[in-house]
């Protein structure tokens, strides 16, 4: 079958090549209880997160450089990622967290169809999503967890390979956007939409039209804004990602957030900004 599955719709044969995204089959670079996840998806046990390797956005600042870029992972098979399911489960995590999913869309459809875990299933996007992945993957999602990295496609093409992100993820966050949030009582997050959105160095201009567009999306829509950019990945010639963002820039997005009436917002506390928390890889 040819892959068309993300927006780039490289059409390779990934049973024999590898697509855009650098990868072929199922690989995975970790998978764990990951405890730093926004509240409702963390919760109490952890997320039990699945860390996919490969990607068709490579954001040059990326925090997972390595896994992105498929310089690290094991390979499995569905039936193999099936059984991550039930180990996560079994492990008591809240949910099962697919983290970077988008171009293995038909494998975990194949892993589902095996076993089909019994807890809520996130799906932990970068947001450049075609509406037919979307429509797909809405048949066993049950919170979207999607980034909002950029509105400004200036952005998008000066750090990542997709000078077209914003035309697709704008519309791929309204889509998932319309899920019925299901809250429980103590916090937990059965089902909705969570919007991250990373404020970096010189852009927040952007980030305040990403709260503004936040603030047109159905009002259960939680924004979780994000202040932990790090100097990171294969940034040498971008002088202005060198360093971490300002107060100043981190006061005039939160005074946008403010400006904006925005209900459900998980707001990063200033310092999170540390390679502390990017995870270390088990394969």
């Amino acid at each position: 079958m040819l892959c068309t599955q993300c927006p780039v719709k490289c059409g390779a044969d990934r049973q024999k090549v590898s697509g855009v995204c650098g990868v072929k089959d199922i690989k995975i670079a970790k998978y764990y209880l990951h405890q730093f996840e926004e509240p409702p998806i963390s919760h109490k046990n952890g997320s039990g997160c699945i860390f996919f390797c490969g990607c068709s956005l490579k954001c040059v600042f990326c925090q997972n450089f390595k896994i992105s870029r498929n310089q690290r992972g094991k390979e499995i098979d569905k039936y193999r990622l099936a059984q991550i399911f039930a180990e996560l489960e079994a492990m008591g995590a809240e949910n099962i967290n697919l983290v970077n999913p988008t171009h293995y869309l038909s494998h975990i459809m194949g892993a589902i169809e095996i076993y089909h875990p019994k807890i809520p299933i996130v799906y932990n996007t970068h947001g450049y999503e075609t509406q037919e992945a979307l429509s797909i993957a809405d048949r066993f999602v049950d919170v979207w967890l999607t980034d909002l990295k950029f509105i400004d496609n200036a952005l998008s093409k000066r750090y990542t390979s997709r000078p077209d992100y914003s035309d697709y993820a704008l519309n791929a966050v309204r889509f998932m956007s319309q899920k019925p949030l299901n809250m429980r009582q103590d916090g937990k997050m059965l089902s909705g939409c969570i919007v991250r959105h990373l404020i970096m160095p010189l852009a927040v201009y952007d980030s305040i039209n990403v709260v503004k567009f936040i603030s047109t999306l159905p009002e259960d829509v939680h924004l979780s804004l994000m202040s932990q950019y790090t100097p990171f990945g294969d940034i040498s010639q971008f002088s202005e990602l060198q360093r971490r963002i300002t107060p100043r820039e981190y006061e005039r997005v939160l005074e946008a957030v403010r400006s904006a009436g925005l209900k459900n917002v998980f707001i990063q506390d200033f310092a999170s900004a540390s390679e502390q928390f990017i995870p270390k890889w088990d394969f």
